[in-house]
């Protein structure tokens, strides 16, 4: 490794475009604690967490030392009495945890973050502090979603709410719930007129005072086939009343909360999920070196080990991009978090198909060498990246298009560069300050930017020329989606057209090539793997290829470069992403 000044002059070591000292404490406590997730006997390794999730039981062990890290504090604002201050840091801290298991970030706390949220936006201090005394004295809060059309069973039936004396009677039925019967405060988003429309909800808060009268049923667990530790079970609720100060903001403002509060799963879902992958990779690249000449796989493995890893860290590049953008431009982080969601999970599934390849039968095996690569593949569609989920990302991004296309598609200004610098210093974030709206197109205007300043320098070698063709391939690209977009109606049934569906997938796909460029270009002039072309043009050759795109061919020798990262990251414990973490195992 390169040794070298750090910015404020102190010596650091370079690994991968982050600096090592950059790596929140608590990322490193918890790796450290969690220990080396193949060693058979680690009570927190994958031969415990298997043994628990064939038993559909919670690992206890683990989430005790969960609770003693006090990770619960990581949901909870600064400003409230917690340790959440940028949600690029609480990836981070989150990936160790989801790098063994899926189902045990979701149970055991991450999804109290997504219930909070619309509290952490909209509510008064008096709920944002006793929703924060909740979780940090190590409670749980659950979210009660509303219903959603062609959904899975936790966003089928709702729950209403209708006036009485002094508040509401709560009254529904939900068939799965995570954690409803360990659950101290329900966030429920409950219908509150019976007309549709962006007024039709509202967020109110169950468990957070003594409930009067009416009846709280928890009901029998649901066995769901992925994430089988964690505790998804039915809730009932018969004439609940609840006080007017138990409803968040104002009545009606349950879909506009949404709109705002889950720009955050949009980007922080895929952002911790992508571990869980990083560690089938290194699983992989085991599988193919093992007995094999100076470790290295066999030829015909090359191609899926370094796609799989530009892959990577194309999706970690949207998805940091996405997280950056909350704290630094909230105002115009609506599209592309949905753009994040929407983008993440087909590439994730089809990189677990190829890692299949790689595996063969010990992608079968039960032990804790390889036994997380059939847990991460039932585990990943519950995990919010189903069908569910990419619908609702979908209903964002398409009615968006046409005015898009007419407005903001090579006429908005470029973002700042810190969007693009993984590891660098945010400002605060802020749940208030997140919109629903905004006119601005951040990541197409980085893609033309870095085009345009490609095609005005002379190459630096056959890397460098074809990731200027593939730019321009793509800006070529935004220009063919500005005239079919714009040619779309702008109704609500746009939402619903299948060429405008269409579109959006070829839209989304150009956000991931632009976040790849914006973070190529925030590293260029370094001395690191990630500020050479290589991993840039691999990951955009392979968006190209998605989009059925002219993509130039590699040049020689690139393939052995990025192959050579993957394996020396993988010899020396260092995740496949963007940080090129140090880790326990």
């Amino acid at each position: 490794m390169t040794t070298f000044a750090n910015p404020d002059g102190r010596a650091g070591r370079h690994r991968t475009g982050i600096w090592d000292d950059g790596e929140p404490e608590h990322a490193v406590h918890l790796e450290a604690a969690l220990g080396d997730p193949f060693d058979p006997d680690n009570p927190h390794g994958h031969q415990a967490l298997l043994h628990a999730d064939d038993a559909r039981e919670v690992p206890a062990a683990t989430e005790e030392l969960l609770t003693r890290a006090g990770l619960a504090a990581e949901f909870v604002p600064h400003d409230v009495g917690g340790r959440l201050t940028d949600l690029e840091r609480l990836a981070r801290v989150l990936r160790p945890v989801f790098r063994r298991d899926l189902a045990l970030g979701y149970g055991f706390g991450v999804t109290s973050l997504f219930a909070a949220s619309s509290v952490w936006t909209a509510g008064d201090e008096r709920q944002r502090r006793a929703l924060a005394r909740v979780l940090l004295d190590g409670g749980r809060v659950s979210i009660v979603h509303r219903e959603v059309a062609h959904a899975n069973a936790i966003l089928r039936n709702e729950l209403r709410a209708v006036p009485a004396p002094g508040g509401y009677l709560l009254n529904g039925r939900k068939d799965a719930v995570i954690n409803a019967d360990r659950t101290d405060v329900f966030v429920a988003y409950a219908r509150t007129s019976a007309e549709d429309g962006p007024g039709s909800h509202s967020v109110l808060l169950l468990g957070a005072e003594p409930v009067r009268s009416g009846e709280v049923r928890r009901l029998e667990r649901v066995l769901t086939p992925g994430m089988r530790g964690a505790h998804f079970t039915g809730l009932s609720l018969l004439d609940v009343f609840l006080p007017e100060s138990a409803v968040v903001g104002a009545v009606g403002d349950g879909v506009t909360l949404a709109l705002r509060s889950f720009q955050i799963s949009h980007c922080l879902v895929p952002g911790i999920v992508l571990a869980g992958v990083d560690g089938v990779l290194r699983q992989a690249v085991r599988a193919a070196t093992e007995n094999r000449p100076g470790g290295q796989p066999a030829r015909r493995w090359h191609r899926a080990l370094t796609g799989v890893f530009a892959d990577l860290l194309a999706c970690d590049a949207m998805a940091v991009t996405g997280l950056r953008a909350l704290s630094l431009v909230p105002q115009d982080a609506y599209l592309l978090a949905a753009a994040v969601k929407y983008t993440m999970p087909d590439l994730l599934r089809e990189d677990l198909e190829d890692l299949a390849a790689v595996l063969g039968a010990r992608g079968y095996d039960r032990g804790p060498l390889y036994g997380g690569f059939q847990k991460l593949a039932r585990d990943l569609p519950v995990a919010g990246l189903g069908h569910s989920g990419t619908a609702v990302c979908q209903a964002v991004l398409v009615p968006q298009l046409p005015a898009l296309a007419r407005t903001a598609w090579f006429r908005t200004p470029e973002p700042p560069a810190e969007l693009f610098r993984p590891g660098a210093p945010l400002p605060a974030f802020d749940h208030r300050r997140l919109t629903h709206s905004g006119t601005d197109d951040l990541l197409t205007a980085t893609l033309i930017g870095v085009a345009e300043r490609l095609g005005a320098q002379p190459p630096e070698g056959p890397q460098h020329a074809v990731l200027a063709a593939l730019a321009r391939t793509f800006v070529e690209e935004l220009r063919g989606l500005r005239a079919r977009c714009a040619a779309l109606p702008v109704s609500g049934s746009t939402a619903f057209d299948p060429q405008a569906c269409a579109l959006a997938d070829r839209y989304a796909l150009v956000l991931a090539a632009a976040a790849c460029l914006g973070v190529w270009e925030a590293q260029s002039g370094g001395d690191s793997f990630l500020s050479r072309p290589a991993w840039a043009v691999l990951a955009l050759s392979r968006i190209g290829r998605r989009l059925g795109a002219p993509v130039p061919d590699l040049p020689p020798g690139l393939e052995a470069e990025v192959l050579a990262e993957v394996l020396e990251r993988s010899l020396r414990r260092r995740s496949l992403d963007l940080y090129g973490t140090e880790l326990a195992g």
